[in-house]
């Protein structure tokens, strides 16, 4: 059973520096971090202390409401460094790697033989339940309930963004996914895959039991789990659904196969920076310059791990996001534009634009070296209309992000706050003239939400 969507509302934004379909070689990273930052809404509480030896798979640290949530170390090593930031909050704990990964085993087993109980319980004392997300508020799932159905986005429409497919068709991954998503059928009746509507048939995704297939064509944010929630399975108030990343379905499904929490991952290496952008097999948490190494072209960079519109700035000795399957090097915008030549004077032939403000509209397929200048400093925030034409969902963008700067809950509420997360407000955010953090503004507004109604 399939379901076929368009969404014609969003814009594709063309950068050069997409991650050609190879498989470079790289040196496994040294050092390994977890980082507490990349979770949202958990308080964390430490399993380890600085020059204890950890398995791949061991707790780091775990959440303090919910003790069995733990966090588990990508390798084998020894803590070396519990990095602390403002109050002693913890930003990040290292690892040392052994030259050789010793795991910690949780036993291999066929989830169509176990009850949901034990699928329930092998992943989290794996640390695997955290690869589990929900919607509302994108947090970790809660092991105790039920939701009404999962999804898995197998495409990605972010600028530079990796290709699913390429990715799934390495090391035989289909029978590893296929056990993934009998351990997720466990714990829901209904597990979608949303797949790409422009490309037709998938090949990689195409043909898993047990699962309902829905594929979406139009332009980004089309790829985004919460576009696809929205138009296939909309969330009311009270109503949960879950969410897994493709390659962490593939994680689950070699804890069942081998009784072990084997964190590597493909993540693609992109930028117009990057000399060769490619993919690269590495460890989740590896430490990103074990892998960029010489291949950036110019010092005057902004390392991102992630896409440019939901990423997350790190510098060049910083770690890969637990979630994250995507490292981006950009131009950094720390430059005045001259008036004339670049500025709003100009004719803007390397400046993007949806608007007719610049000629890029003129060249639909041309790509561009943009950077993080923002060409402007912050303005009122007033009435345009603009984030309609980039926003598919069926929401009004503008009284929203409005009701969640006043705080007001009840309007949050009737205007759908239930349904988005701040990544579907990015492209309102690149395209708003105001030039405000719209995503920081949704995010805080989700969590004063979630506190004061949960």
């Amino acid at each position: 059973m399939s379901n076929a969507i368009k969404i014609k509302r969003g814009l594709d934004i063309k950068l050069k520096g997409s991650a050609e379909k190879i498989i470079g070689n790289a040196p496994l990273s040294n050092i390994y971090a977890v980082k507490p930052t990349d979770f949202i809404g958990i308080t964390p509480k430490l399993a380890v202390r600085q020059g204890d030896e950890v398995m791949a798979g061991d707790a780091l640290f775990f959440e303090k409401r919910r003790p069995e949530v733990i966090f588990p170390s990508p390798v084998s090593g020894e803590v070396v460094e519990i990095k602390r930031g403002a109050k002693r909050r913890i930003l990040e704990i290292k690892v040392l790697a052994d030259k050789e990964i010793k795991y910690r085993d949780f036993g291999a087993a066929d989830p169509k033989e176990l009850s949901d109980e034990q699928v329930v319980e092998k992943l989290l004392k794996s640390g695997l339940w955290s690869r589990i997300r929900q919607r509302p508020f994108s947090i970790i799932a809660d092991h105790s309930s039920r939701p009404k159905s999962i999804h898995i986005s197998c495409f990605n429409t972010h600028p530079l963004a990796p290709d699913y497919d390429f990715i799934m068709e390495q090391d035989n991954n289909r029978e590893i996914f296929q056990t993934g998503l009998n351990a997720l059928l466990k714990l829901s009746d209904k597990v979608n895959l949303n797949l790409n509507g422009k490309t037709g048939f998938s090949k990689a995704f195409e043909g898993f039991d047990g699962v309902k297939y829905n594929y979406f064509k139009g332009p980004h944010p089309a790829g985004n789990v919460g576009v696809q929630i929205h138009k296939t399975d909309p969330i009311n108030k009270g109503e949960f659904v879950w969410y897994v990343m493709p390659q962490d379905v593939i994680t689950i499904g070699r804890l069942f196969a081998g009784g072990k929490y084997d964190a590597s991952r493909y993540v693609a290496l992109t930028g117009s920076e990057v000399k060769d952008p490619q993919y690269y097999k590495v460890l989740a948490g590896a430490q990103v310059n074990s892998f960029i190494q010489d291949s950036v072209s110019n010092e005057n960079v902004r390392y991102i791990s992630g896409n440019p519109l939901t990423g997350t700035k790190i510098d060049e000795n910083g770690f890969l996001g637990y979630y994250d399957d995507q490292v981006t090097v950009i131009p950094e915008g720390n430059h005045l534009d001259f008036f004339l030549t670049d500025g709003w004077l100009g004719l803007g032939l390397k400046k993007f634009s949806m608007s007719h403000s610049y000629l890029s509209w003129l060249m639909p397929n041309k790509e561009y070296v943009l950077d993080t200048n923002t060409n402007g400093e912050e303005r009122a925030f007033v009435v345009t209309g603009e984030m309609d034409k980039v926003f598919p969902f069926d929401i009004y963008p503008m009284q929203l992000v409005k009701a969640v700067i006043i705080k007001d809950i009840d309007a949050m509420e009737k205007l759908g706050i239930y349904e988005v997360d701040a990544e579907d407000f990015a492209l309102c955010e690149f395209i708003n003239t105001s030039k405000i953090n719209i995503q920081e503004i949704v995010r805080d507004g989700m969590e004063y939400l979630r506190n004061e109604v949960f």
